[in-house]
């Protein structure tokens, strides 16, 4: 396995506007192309725009919808893949006959694709949760696995791609700042501290930085990453997102939980980390992986009669 170079963007994307979304990607992907970069991480339904999606009507949404992998988009992340030799990731709203999903597909530099459907999606009832893992093997030897935002939350899917044997997760969002009723979790931004942000720069980074956005992330997005032995890219937006403000704090973290690199910047930005392989092997979560005694947990697939749609939570309770 080669040592590998990976970017993870930050951006506000405007709703609806892929032409505007795109030109974001395409700026990113020169700026990616220039440092080297290999791999090239975008947001959750950057290209699509995201919480807006709530609030459309099924046909508004079929109409932002696209076929994956011969729709339009795919097939401009397929030519920015080709023609700066890089694996790029990007979020949009899938359509697959009458089926919609919130579906981040991943463009190879030799052509081919790889789709995940969000296993958690609670963004629209018109849209559906997929239903299956994303692990797929890299040019570089590395094995790459892939869940959006609140798949995530749930640990149990992203040990379900360690054991598919991902060493690097990339985990596209759109979070931090968001509503919550627990007064531990998040929390809005106010939107004039953003809007005020040229001004007091410090102010806005300040709260970036605090329990609403990357506070929040450290408590348990570096576990992730040390439990399963695996380097995450973490990808969000930032800035408005209808009525939140989203706090952006892209970050790569290595195998140890250990932060590579961070920006807490209110605005569009890039981080870029060399992973280095040999850090996998023998670290913590790995080991603790083979450790395991799976004759113990039949009880992890059984239904408890507890569960619940993650739309209910989202929504009713406001529990994210």
């Amino acid at each position: 396995m080669q040592p590998i170079k990976v970017a993870s963007v930050q951006f506000q994307h405007q709703p609806g506007d892929k032409d505007a979304n795109f030109a974001t990607i395409r700026r990113f992907a020169e700026e990616a192309c220039a440092q080297g970069v290999e791999v090239l991480v975008f947001p959750e339904c950057c290209i699509s725009g995201y919480w807006h999606l709530r609030h459309l009507p099924r046909e508004d949404l079929a109409a932002l919808a696209e076929p994956v992998f011969d729709g339009p988009s795919c097939r401009e992340l397929s030519r920015l893949a080709q023609a700066h030799k890089m694996i790029i990731g990007a979020g949009l709203v899938e359509a697959n006959g009458d089926d919609l999903y919130n579906t981040y597909v991943v463009a190879l530099p030799d052509g081919s694709f790889q789709r995940h459907r969000k296993l958690h999606c609670f963004i629209s009832e018109h849209m559906l949760s997929g239903d299956a893992f994303t692990v797929f093997d890299t040019p570089q030897g590395w094995r790459i696995g892939v869940l959006t935002c609140y798949d995530n939350n749930i640990g149990e899917n992203v040990r379900m791609t360690a054991l598919q044997g991902a060493d690097l997760l990339l985990a596209p969002h759109q979070t931090g700042g968001c509503t919550s009723k627990n007064p531990h979790t998040m929390g809005r931004v106010d939107r004039a501290l953003w809007d005020n942000r040229h001004e007091d720069a410090e102010t806005i980074e300040a709260e970036l930085r605090g329990p609403k956005g990357r506070g929040w992330l450290m408590r348990w997005l570096p576990a992730r990453a040390h439990d399963n032995g695996l380097f995450l890219a973490f990808s969000n937006g930032v800035g408005p997102d209808d009525d939140e403000v989203r706090t952006g704090n892209a970050v790569i973290l290595d195998p140890y939980g250990r932060v590579l690199v961070e920006t807490w910047k209110a605005g569009d930005d890039m981080v870029v980390a060399d992973l280095d392989p040999s850090l996998l092997d023998q670290c913590t979560g790995r080991r603790w992986i083979r450790s395991r005694r799976p004759e113990l947990y039949g009880p992890l697939a059984e239904p408890t009669g507890k569960e619940e749609d993650t739309r209910k939570l989202r929504f009713d309770k406001k529990g994210i």
